[in-house]
């Protein structure tokens, strides 16, 4: 494949089914859709982890959250364990990142020749309060999040709108001035993540009588697992909201994934505008998704596939035009894709990392994949695991039942197969295809002392409580609002 400049788009929260490309009747995401009807639509593709400084880290380095030991979102990316990055600034190319990135700090060497606009965990240390997993406290404000959803404005929207213009720019002068090898551009939106506020045009565009309640919403259709009670407990989701409520925050979401397209749109105009198109692949995709009110939750944090599952959307020079692909991927096949793309060899070490480049599957190359992806954050009390092959989804919890889905015949999991007697054999496999993978307890425990250790850290449990959290992190120049635990 002929080594091309690469720009790589990446989204906040973006459900993977919130898109028209992937089957949505509603939403108008028509730079998505285009950009999947020039390139290779991923069907099956995965986060690492489902909440945002993990999933980043995961996308930077190629491994595993239980690898790096990046367990929540108080554990930010710090570029101690290189990247992909760090390998194409040491071959001489460059890498420039424009928009939300969730590591440490900008001073960090990250894998990033240089920053615009970078948005990090708050004064480099992040969300110490989600570390807290015994008796973890209720997150005071995220049912407001819900309850206040609607038409306006935000930090997020306007932020959004200037990393495009900036991107825009970028590529001007990229094109102006060319450089020897090829480059790569990030650009990371923190859209369609909260605030649930879309602008009043694009909100508009989505009529509350003509939008579909969730599935599983009801408390009398929940499906019933302790974790995920504790889940909706802790986020302060087990009040049911209603059905106007819930069709409100929904608008608000789909104006803010159509905002997100308008600025995914503008960066794709100006390669165009540039005639940069013919010389730069592209790869869209997001951290994680969201759960929009299925099984009675808002928010990422769950192995289903409203929060597990993600848009991955290749395109450019050598790319097949509108194909689809069933092969399971996930966010560390970015590491050898991105090496691909520019024409760096991977290193014996680099081979051996968990992912593989996705532009052979692109091309059509079919092979038996699975995506694994843990999480040890907010709102769990003990670890959850999930492994996923091209039929089934096992999702294991410490200390609690597990969940099997068939997703060829049940794609909305609403049947946990764990305790059927016809599925125990897939059961099996699936959770050999885990512990091949990674030992549950031993690494839900290893998480633990982690957090335990930064907690007292910063000055024991007490204080973390009382010095509390932030709902989301503000957008450059905005000054984080703390809650102090309920």
């Amino acid at each position: 494949m002929k080594p091309t400049n690469l720009v790589f788009l990446l989204s906040d929260q973006h459900n993977r089914d919130t898109s028209g490309c992937y089957g949505h009747s509603q939403i108008r995401t028509p730079h998505i859709d285009s950009l999947a009807e020039d390139g290779v639509r991923f069907d099956s593709a995965y986060t690492n982890c489902p909440i945002c400084v993990p999933a980043r880290a995961s996308l930077a380095t190629g491994r595993y959250v239980h690898e790096i030991r990046n367990w929540d979102n108080a554990f930010p990316y710090s570029g101690t364990v290189p990247g992909w990055g760090h390998r194409l600034i040491a071959e001489g190319h460059r890498v420039e990142s424009i928009g939300k990135l969730h590591y440490r700090r900008d001073e960090d060497d990250d894998g990033f020749s240089k920053h615009i606009v970078p948005l990090n965990v708050v004064d480099g240390i992040g969300d110490v309060m989600g570390s807290v997993r015994e008796s973890p406290p209720v997150r005071q404000g995220t049912r407001n999040g819900i309850l206040e959803a609607g038409p306006g404005n935000s930090t997020y929207l306007e932020y959004d709108i200037d990393i495009a213009n900036r991107a825009c720019r970028w590529l001007q002068e990229a094109a102006a001035s060319p450089d020897d090898k090829p480059w790569v551009l990030f650009v990371s939106f923190v859209c369609p993540h909260p605030p649930f506020i879309a602008p009043p045009e694009l909100f508009d565009l989505y009529p509350l009588e003509d939008i579909t309640l969730p599935v599983q919403n009801r408390p009398d259709e929940r499906p019933q697992h302790r974790a995920l009670d504790d889940l909706r407990d802790i986020m302060q989701y087990t009040e049911p909201f209603t059905e106007e409520q819930i069709r409100q925050v929904t608008a608000a979401y789909y104006g803010t994934c159509t905002h997100l397209d308008k600025q995914i749109g503008k960066v794709l105009q100006a390669l165009s505008d540039t005639g940069l198109s013919e010389e730069t692949r592209i790869i869209y995709t997001s951290d994680h998704g969201e759960s929009m009110g299925r099984r009675g939750l808002w928010g990422k944090f769950t192995m289903y596939e409203e929060s597990a599952a993600i848009p991955f959307v290749l395109a450019g020079p050598d790319v097949p035009q509108g194909k689809s692909s069933s092969t399971v991927v996930s966010l560390v096949d970015c590491y050898q894709t991105i090496l691909e793309a520019v024409g760096v060899e991977p290193t014996p070490d680099e081979q051996e990392l968990p992912g593989r480049s996705l532009w052979p599957i692109a091309q059509g190359e079919e092979s038996a994949r699975i995506a694994f992806s843990e999480y040890h954050a907010v709102g769990s009390k003990n670890a959850v695991f999930m492994v996923r092959d091209d039929q089934y989804k096992y999702v294991h919890y410490v200390d609690d039942q597990p969940q099997l889905f068939d997703l060829r015949n049940d794609p909305q999991e609403l049947e946990n197969l764990a305790d059927s007697t016809n599925h125990q054999s897939a059961r099996s496999t699936m959770e050999s295809k885990l512990r091949d993978i990674v030992d549950p307890e031993v690494v839900d425990e290893q998480a633990k002392q982690d957090q335990h250790a930064l907690i007292e850290k910063h000055g024991g449990r007490q204080k973390v409580l009382e010095k509390g959290t932030f709902i989301n992190s503000p957008a450059p120049g905005e000054t984080p609002r703390f809650h102090s635990a309920g």
